[in-house]
C-alpha cells in the first residue's frame, strides 16, 4: 500500500480525491432513482426506462462539451454553471413526476439533469495528471480511481434505493443532488490543484478527438460499455433462470469486488512494458474472461466466474487513462477522458438494449456469447489501432503529452483510424 499512501501525500490530493467521490457517488444513483420515481408515481416502466435513457444520452453529448470548456476556461467555473443546470433538471423532474404533469415535462427535465451532469470523473483524472506527471505514480492514481469507481458502483444503487424505498420516491434522486452539491462545489473549492486553464493562444486548436489514437481508446471504451451493460441484463436472467434472482446483485458485487481487486494490485506494481502492450494484454484477458461466464452451470461456479473475469476489468481501465493521458497534451487532457467517459456510456445503453434483446431470443447463456463478441471486437480494435497508440519516451524535461501530439499529424497519415467513436455517453 506504499504506492498508494505516497500519491495520496501529495499535496492537495487526499482532499480533491475524497471531493470527487462524494460528487460522483450520484453517477450511479440517479438512473435507478429515475427509475423508481417515474415508475412509482406513474406505474409505467416504459416510460420510466426512456426518460433515464434520455438523461444518459444527453449524458454522453454533454460530457465531451463540459471536458473542453474545463481545459479552456478552468475547472471551478464550469462546474459552478453545470451544477446548477444539473440541479435545476432534477427539480424539474421531482417535480414534474410528482405533480402528475406532461410527458414532455419529465423529458424536459431529463435534458439538462444529464447534459449537465458535473464531469468529476475525467476532472480528477486531469488533476492527477497535473500533479503528478507521467510515471508510475500516476499509474497509481489512475487505479485508486479504479478502485473507487467500482466502489461507487457497488454503494450507490444501495444508497439510492433505501432513500427511496424507506422515504419517498423522490428521496433517491434528492439524496443524488445532496451529494452532488456537496462534492462537486467541495472539489471545485480546491483550486490550488486544478491544471491551469490553456493558454488563450491554444484555446481554439482542434478538439481531443481528432487524436488517432484516443479515437481507438474511444471505440475500445464503448464496447467495454456494451460488455458491463450486456453483463448487468444476463445476470439477472441467469439467477431467474436459476431460481435465486435476489442473488443477481450479489454476483454483479462479485464482478466489482474482482475489478476492484485487480486495480489495486495493478496499480502497486511498478511495470517495465510499455502502456500500449499492457492494455493489449488487458484486453486478451477480458476477451478469455468472457468465455467463463458461459461455462457456469450453477451459481457457486457464476460467483467464481464473476470474480475471475472482474480481474480483467480495471487493468484495461487504468492502462486506456494511462495512454489518453500520454497522448494528449495538457490543454485537451480534461475533454479526452470525458470522450472515454462518454464512450462507456453510449456502450452501457447500447448493452442494456442488446443484452435484453440476446436474453428474450435465447436466454443468459446467448447473452454471455455476446459479451464474448464484444471483447473480441474491443481487442481487435485496439490490434489495428496499436500504431496510433504507441508513445515514444520523451528525452527529460520534455513533455510527452506534447510530443506525442506533435507525432500525431505524422501518424495519422499511415491508414484511417480502425474506428470513429461517436459521441459517448455516461
Amino acid at each position: 500500500m506504499n504506492g498508494y499512501r505516497a500519491v495520496l501525500a501529495a499535496p492537495g490530493a487526499r482532499w480533491f480525491v475524497i471531493a470527487a467521490f462524494v460528487g460522483r457517488l450520484p453517477m450511479s444513483m440517479l438512473g435507478l432513482g429515475t427509475i423508481v420515481l417515474v415508475q412509482s408515481l406513474t406505474g409505467s416502466y416504459g416510460l420510466a426506462g426512456a426518460v433515464t435513457a434520455a438523461a444518459a444520452v444527453c449524458f454522453a453529448a454533454g460530457a465531451p462539451v463540459a471536458g473542453r470548456l474545463a481545459d479552456r476556461a478552468g475547472q471551478a467555473r464550469v462546474l459552478r454553471v453545470s451544477l446548477a443546470a444539473h440541479l435545476a433538471g432534477l427539480a424539474g423532474l421531482v417535480a414534474a413526476a410528482t405533480a402528475g404533469g406532461p410527458r414532455w415535462a419529465l423529458f424536459a427535465a431529463a435534458v439538462p439533469a444529464g447534459a449537465a451532469f458535473p464531469q468529476l470523473p475525467a476532472m480528477v483524472r486531469a488533476r492527477w495528471a497535473a500533479l503528478l506527471g507521467e510515471g508510475p505514480a500516476l499509474q497509481t492514481a489512475y487505479a485508486l480511481e479504479s478502485a473507487l469507481d467500482e466502489v461507487i458502483c457497488i454503494a450507490g444503487p444501495v444508497l439510492v434505493v433505501t432513500l427511496a424505498t424507506q422515504l419517498v420516491p423522490a428521496a433517491g434522486l434528492a439524496g443524488a443532488a445532496v451529494l452532488a452539491t456537496a462534492g462537486t462545489a467541495w472539489f471545485a473549492a480546491l483550486r490550488g490543484t486544478a491544471p491551469a486553464p490553456a493558454p488563450a493562444g491554444r484555446r481554439r486548436g482542434p478538439p481531443a478527438i481528432a487524436t488517432p489514437g484516443l479515437r481507438v481508446l474511444a471505440g475500445v471504451f464503448a464496447l467495454t460499455g456494451i460488455i458491463f451493460g450486456t453483463i448487468e441484463v444476463a445476470m439477472v436472467a441467469f439467477a431467474t433462470g436459476h431460481g435465486a434472482r435476489a442473488l443477481a446483485g450479489p454476483l454483479l458485487a462479485a464482478y466489482a469486488g474482482g475489478s476492484l481487486l485487480a486495480g489495486l494490485w495493478y496499480g502497486a506494481r511498478d511495470w517495465h512494458a510499455p502502456t500500449w502492450q499492457r492494455l493489449l494484454a488487458a484486453l486478451a484477458a477480458l476477451v478469455a474472461g468472457t468465455f467463463l461466464f458461459a461455462a457456469a452451470a450453477t451459481i457457486p461456479q457464476m460467483a467464481a466466474a464473476a470474480l475471475l473475469a472482474g480481474c480483467t476489468v480495471s487493468p484495461t481501465l487504468i492502462a486506456g487513462f494511462t495512454l489518453t493521458e500520454r497522448l494528449l497534451p495538457s490543454d485537451v487532457r480534461t475533454e479526452g477522458f470525458a470522450w472515454l467517459d462518454a464512450a462507456t456510456g453510449l456502450g452501457l445503453a447500447a448493452g442494456y438494449s442488446a443484452g435484453g434483446l440476446a436474453t428474450t431470443a435465447a436466454g443468459a447463456r446467448a447473452a454471455f456469447l455476446a459479451v464474448t463478441v464484444a471483447a473480441l471486437l474491443a481487442a481487435t480494435i485496439a490490434t489495428l489501432g496499436r500504431h496510433w497508440l504507441r508513445t515514444l519516451p520523451s528525452p527529460a524535461g520534455e513533455d510527452p503529452a506534447a510530443t506525442a501530439r506533435q507525432q500525431a499529424p505524422a501518424v495519422a497519415t499511415n491508414g484511417p483510424c480502425p474506428t470513429r467513436a461517436a459521441p459517448p455517453a455516461p
